[in-house]
């Protein structure tokens, strides 16, 4: 029986462990080491004491003393050596057991992905897909004839309306020419009196003729010419 087998308690013959179980065993073997370590230290520190105690009493007594402590680190060292395989090896069934959860875990979606597609054909999607954009193209051309107005009638001329609204405009245009000037009530009333003529007014020689005797008018005839 191999030392691996003794260790998880297999038989030849026997199913193999999962990875989980093997972790959890070499945990358990680590912490037995770790405490078998422990022992040792200790014992190697006793035996120390004792050397030192005995060796100038007794020096047989101390020499048996560090031979002890040798055996001691000796196995010290061999499970130290122990420790780093189990180490290593745990580590690796960690890292198996990791990659087998996530492989199955993508197995799973993947035959979960198969299953759903069994129920699917890609001539149906297509098929499918096709009907949705032809009764879209129907469903635009219904909301096009609706937003169309509905013509009642004949048609209607469109140059015709716009002849018609610039008959219109040029009337407006006309009214307001013609209201430019005053109305008739605005006119001022014609006079019914008479005129008076202007009176003749006398020339210069004339008054020249008549005032000339007159200082004051002398002089005013002076200035003006």
């Amino acid at each position: 029986m191999s030392f691996l087998a003794k260790v998880f308690g297999g038989k030849k013959g026997d199913k193999p462990p999962t990875t989980g179980e093997a972790i959890q065993k070499l945990r358990e073997t680590e912490e037995m080491l770790i405490k078998k370590q422990d022992f040792l230290e200790k014992k190697i520190e006793q035996e120390i004491a004792v050397a030192r105690k005995n060796g100038t009493k007794n020096k047989r007594a101390a020499i048996q003393a560090l031979k002890r402590k040798k055996r001691y680190e000796k196995q010290l060292q061999q499970i130290d050596g122990t420790l780093s395989t189990i180490e290593m090896q745990r580590e690796a069934l960690e890292g198996a057991n990791t990659n087998t959860a996530v492989l199955q875990t993508m197995k799973n979606a993947a035959d979960a992905l198969k299953a759903a597609h069994q129920h699917m054909d890609v001539d149906q999607v297509h098929d499918m897909m096709d009907d949705i954009a032809e009764q879209q193209d129907v469903a635009k051309e219904i909301s096009e004839a609706i937003s169309n107005p509905v013509a009642f009638g004949h048609d209607i001329d469109e140059d015709d309306l716009e002849r018609e609204l610039e008959e219109l405009e040029q009337e407006e245009l006309d009214k307001e020419l013609l209201g430019v000037g005053p109305s008739p009530e605005e006119l001022p009333n014609v006079p019914t009196t008479e005129i008076a003529k202007p009176t003749p007014t006398k020339s210069k020689a004339n008054v020249r003729a008549v005032d000339e005797d007159d200082p004051d008018m002398k002089e005013l005839l002076q200035w003006a010419t």
